[in-house]
């Protein structure tokens, strides 16, 4: 209780928020970190999952990806990544959390576009549309819910891990922790707690904010069709 206290006053103590490697500072370096993570592994994912769902091969493979990919250990990578050209810094923990952010973006993409109704495909195959025009006037509009929903996914993950970057020199909110765990811990406590809240805050409203992005990409009709969905997969939960 005393080490929560002493987080609750260091909060409140304006100079903690303002000076230089203060948490403006770092909450600034630790969103550029994240939105550059989850930007790069759009990039890479997106791209490949809306392919592999538009030809409807590949799906084993993006399950093995994204298993394996989860299977690394982000301090792993944080630790090995900096060993190569990439060196410490930055781009090396960019590189490190847009891997820990590709497995729900490819699975969420391919998803999406497997799941687009097959008689709008047919519809637009018989109007004769092409395959890169089906792919980007049918399935991709229809996908975008399920791309919303693993950018969600992806974005929460990535800003809850950034806070591993200041291992390596990549600064965001993680250095407040790290500082704190520097000190004695009678004198630090207080501020490793502060750090610990100010990054699950952040994941907190990064999610709301997201949640509320998704709803409104989300179609009424599938908004109902993904809450049946959940409602009977936590039955068979319940259940099971």
């Amino acid at each position: 209780m005393n080490h929560l206290r002493e987080a609750v006053v260091w909060l409140n103590d304006p100079l903690n928020w303002t000076n230089p490697g203060g948490v403006l500072d770092r909450l600034g370096e630790h969103l550029i970190l994240s939105a550059l993570a989850v930007l790069l592994g759009c990039l890479v994912a997106w791209p490949l999952g809306l392919w592999l769902g538009h030809t409807g091969r590949g799906g084993s493979a993006v399950l093995l990806v994204s298993n394996v990919t989860l299977a690394i250990p982000t301090l792993a990578l944080l630790t090995i990544l900096p060993l190569t050209f990439l060196g410490f810094g930055r781009p090396a923990v960019v590189v490190a959390l847009a891997v820990f952010a590709v497995p729900p973006l490819l699975a969420n993409a391919y998803t999406g576009v497997r799941q687009a109704d097959p008689e709008a495909r047919d519809a637009a195959r018989g109007m004769g549309l092409s395959g890169g025009q089906l792919l980007r006037r049918v399935e991709l509009p229809l996908s975008v819910p399920y791309l919303a929903a693993g950018f969600r996914t992806a974005a929460v993950q990535v800003v809850a891990t950034t806070a591993l970057a200041s291992f390596v020199n990549g600064g965001g909110l993680g250095q407040i922790i790290r500082a704190g765990f520097g000190l004695d811990i009678a004198a630090g406590g207080g501020q490793v707690i502060a750090g610990g809240l100010l990054v699950a805050g952040l994941a907190l409203l990064v999610e709301g904010v997201l949640a509320l992005v998704e709803r409104a990409v989300t179609p009424r009709p599938l908004r109902r069709v993904r809450r049946a969905a959940s409602r009977r997969a936590a039955d068979a939960m319940a259940g099971g």
